[in-house]
């Protein structure tokens, strides 16, 4: 669109520039007059501003005059129905963009609403990519949300405030299966906890605090996990000196793209092929590392760390297991 826009405005530029020469030769040609004051007198008709004459002007002069400010109008006319255009389909390429998205948003199911795209945000956004699933976007402000479609061109993005509940059921939170709410206040994500969880009470809401203090009051509001930047990054540094190989071995995961080690969680359905097998008999362990087991309901899980290859796995177990990218795909087979 920009493109054809400057393309149209060299154009009438050309077309000016061509009338100006014509309408300066006229006048010197049949009135005889200077270059100035045919230049001043072609500008003044092609504006059609009605300033007096230079000088009075015989029939042809007239003649001439008149059919020159008929290719003045004529260009004013061009000029502003170009500009007009270009506002014009400007909005509209954004009203249809934003018609694209609410209708894909309203055919998703099981998808993850990220609220901010600050850096975390960012962060959160390479992960649910990479790990290929659905995802919408909230974000306030036009610039961010801007650069989160450049630099992230099939993502679904909403303009709004995440805090209110209009915003939130636009991105479809009745049929999401999370929610990551990671905006720059504490008091923000407060109120996404609580709105959220009133809209979709099934829905697992991840909320990110800067403080203990608040994470306990995240935590009453409806938030499922709480994360806070400054807790998890002063126990990593301290675990870097505290316990340094073993961090190192997760930290390489993170930098090397042959290993780039990450953890995922498998839930064994009632068609699951390893409900009733062991863990050795189902082999799971030949292609991830199976970090626990979780047996029970959702408040009062069992976990069991590093479980034995004669563990018996049932309906509804859940295995967090850590792998490359590659091999955790494949653990679809056992579910």
């Amino acid at each position: 669109m920009g493109g054809s826009f400057s393309r149209h405005m060299a154009w009438m530029a050309l077309y000016f520039v061509i009338v100006n020469v014509i309408g300066v030769w006229g006048y010197m040609y049949f009135e005889g007059w200077s270059f100035h004051d045919a230049l001043y007198m072609t500008v003044i008709t092609l504006t059609a501003v009605g300033y007096h004459e230079v000088a009075p002007l015989s029939a042809a002069g007239r003649n001439f005059t008149m059919g020159l400010l008929a290719l003045g109008l004529t260009g004013l006319g061009l000029w502003f129905a170009a500009i007009t255009a270009f506002f014009v389909e400007m909005d509209l390429a954004g009203t249809l963009q934003r018609r694209r998205t609410m209708k894909t948003i309203a055919k998703l199911r099981n998808h993850v609403i990220v609220c901010g795209c600050g850096r975390t945000g960012r962060q959160v956004l390479i992960e649910l990519e990479q790990s290929e699933l659905d995802f919408v976007v909230l974000e306030v402000d036009p610039e961010r949300a801007r650069s989160v479609r450049r630099s992230h061109p099939g993502a679904l993005v909403i303009e709004g405030d995440a805090a209110k509940d209009e915003t939130l059921e636009s991105a479809g939170i009745r049929h999401a299966r999370g929610l990551i709410t990671c905006l720059s206040e504490n008091a923000d994500n407060l109120f996404v906890c609580l709105s959220a969880r009133v809209l979709n009470a099934e829905l697992t809401v991840v909320a990110r605090a800067d403080d203990r203090e608040t994470t306990s009051k995240m935590y009453r509001a409806g938030a499922s996990h709480v994360v806070s930047p400054n807790v998890s990054g002063g126990v990593a540094m301290a675990a870097m000196l505290v316990r340094p190989s073993a961090t190192t071995l997760l930290e390489i995961g993170n930098r090397l793209q042959e290993l780039n080690l990450r953890t995922d969680q498998v839930a064994l359905s009632a068609r699951s092929a390893a409900a009733g097998k062991t863990l050795d008999a189902v082999r799971i362990r030949e292609s991830v590392v199976v970090v626990a087991l979780l047996r029970g309901e959702a408040d009062q899980k069992q976990v069991t760390f590093n479980p034995k290859g004669s563990a018996t796995l049932e309906v509804g177990d859940e295995l967090v297991v850590m792998g490359t990218p590659r091999q955790l795909q494949q653990l679809g087979r056992w579910t």
